[in-house]
């Protein structure tokens, strides 16, 4: 049937309505958002002293990593930098057996619904066994991602990754046998993958991400890149993380990541570079010219050191950005978004930066990072209240105390800059409720299985 949604407040292309209302089809998509409309449904939601915003879109996940979240914060534990810090990660990612991805994926995604994330780009290269020996089925993993995103009810692309070798001149890593495919097997199963998720419809999408320069050598990426757009999926990779990649990547081609990528055709609309945190304004150029996504993660990089994005230069540039959660240090949509800004006031010692790259005001243009520009970069019809687009919102207590005190007018920067995530309340997903007033109706049960899990997995309290 039909429903029809009545807050007190909708959000409308950066500003907030009174009176508005979103109807919503059978199909799950909207069929109509607007004021002062005259929509009849068979069944409608008030929503009394609640705001209904677009649900964001987390474009870059590596949901297993929730369960190091605390595990790598000292030098004892995970060493002084990202390239240490991937012991930890690793510890945990070699022991995990199937349904233990399907319960720290659950938790993971449980955490994003709350927080008001109703699309998810997992990042997904968990493939092989401990051992490194293909399951019998070697989408298992996916699978199993896969179904903790059906459990909680967050849509979800699996950008299925490929990780071919460690690095350029050097040895297989046991830490990463579990990530290891050729090319060839890579494409074979992403086709299984592909054929099986297309069942699904609006729920699960698929996308393809070779994980970087150091791991995907060029020939193979060419390969996947052009059976990618054959198949017209989104191509995610991470680009220019940390300097060392930079340099890696100029000792076996001659030139950095952007530049090579843009020489080989790589780059494109249907292309997001990840990260994308050290790279030249001349680099820039070369991403807005292919009319790319840059998909950043500030709350991650900043807990790694990566360093800080050139936001600003992105910005005015024309580049569409989008964000986030990566390793699951804070699931917070608009703390990265937030961070965007807030990383280049530190930086420069000025505030309201982004604010000079013209166009929409300041806390709009972030707001748009967390929705509308992430699902262009997973290429999904959402993170707007269009006719035609998914029914995915949430909608926010105007009376939380982090943003009390709101007018219509002032609404959307109080948001921005000083949400807690206390004031989110309902999460609807393709036109169905999955959280009700803070509470998801699993949410008990994922949280015990994932606490049963982390006790094994750090039986010692320690990193291992």
């Amino acid at each position: 049937m039909n429903t029809l949604y009545r807050p007190e407040l909708l959000y409308s292309d950066g500003r907030f309505i009174a009176g508005g209302e979103v109807l919503v089809g059978e199909d799950g998509r909207i069929s109509g958002a607007t004021e002062g409309a005259e929509f009849s449904a068979a069944k409608v939601v008030e929503l009394p002293g609640k705001a209904l915003l677009p649900g964001f879109v987390n474009a870059h996940s590596h949901s297993f990593q929730r369960l190091i979240r605390g595990k790598s914060e000292s030098r004892v534990a995970s060493g002084r930098d990202f390239w240490s810090w991937r012991g930890t990660m690793y510890h945990a990612a070699s022991r995990l057996d199937p349904r233990q991805v399907y319960d720290v994926a659950r938790m993971a995604f449980l955490e994003m619904a709350l927080a008001g994330t109703t699309t998810v780009g997992e990042f997904h290269y968990l493939h092989n066994a401990p051992d490194g020996r293909p399951y019998d089925d070697p989408n298992l993993l996916s699978k199993q991602v896969i179904a903790a995103a059906q459990s909680v009810g967050i849509r979800i692309v699996l950008l299925r990754a490929a990780y071919l070798r460690s690095g350029f001149g050097l040895p297989p890593d046991p830490g990463q046998r579990r990530f290891y495919e050729s090319s060839k097997t890579f494409l074979e199963n992403m086709t299984a993958l592909v054929n099986e998720v297309s069942k699904d419809g609006a729920q699960v999408h698929c996308g393809v991400a070779p994980h970087s320069i150091r791991a995907v050598p060029l020939r193979e990426l060419c390969e996947i890149a052009e059976w990618t757009r054959t198949n017209r999926l989104p191509l995610h990779m991470h680009v220019a993380e940390q300097m060392a990649e930079n340099a890696a990547c100029l000792r076996e081609y001659g030139v950095t990541p952007v530049e090579l990528l843009a020489k080989e055709g790589i780059l494109g609309a249907d292309f997001t570079a990840v990260h994308g945190v050290h790279v030249t304004v001349e680099e820039v150029a070369m991403l807005a010219a292919a009319a790319v996504t840059v998909c950043s993660c500030p709350t991650t990089e900043r807990n790694l050191g990566d360093g800080i994005v050139r936001a600003d230069d992105i910005f005015a540039a024309g580049i569409s950005v989008a964000l986030g959660s990566d390793s699951q240090t804070q699931i917070d949509p608009l703390e990265d978004a937030r961070e965007l800004e807030y990383h280049l006031r530190l930086q420069q010692q000025k505030r309201a930066i982004l604010d000079q790259s013209g166009g929409k005001t300041l806390a709009a243009k972030l707001f748009d990072c967390a929705t509308v520009q992430g699902a262009r970069s997973l290429a999904v019809p959402s993170g707007e209240l269009k006719p035609g687009a998914y029914a995915d919102f949430f909608t926010v207590d105007l009376k939380d105390v982090s943003i009390a005190g709101n007018s219509a007018e002032d609404l959307l920067p109080i948001l921005v800059f000083s949400l807690n995530r206390s004031a989110i309340r309902d999460v609807v997903v393709n036109g169905r409720f999955i959280v009700r007033e803070q509470q998801h109706v699993q949410q008990e049960e994922i949280v015990s299985r994932y606490r049963e899990l982390y006790e094994k997995i750090w039986p010692d309290n320690s990193r291992g």
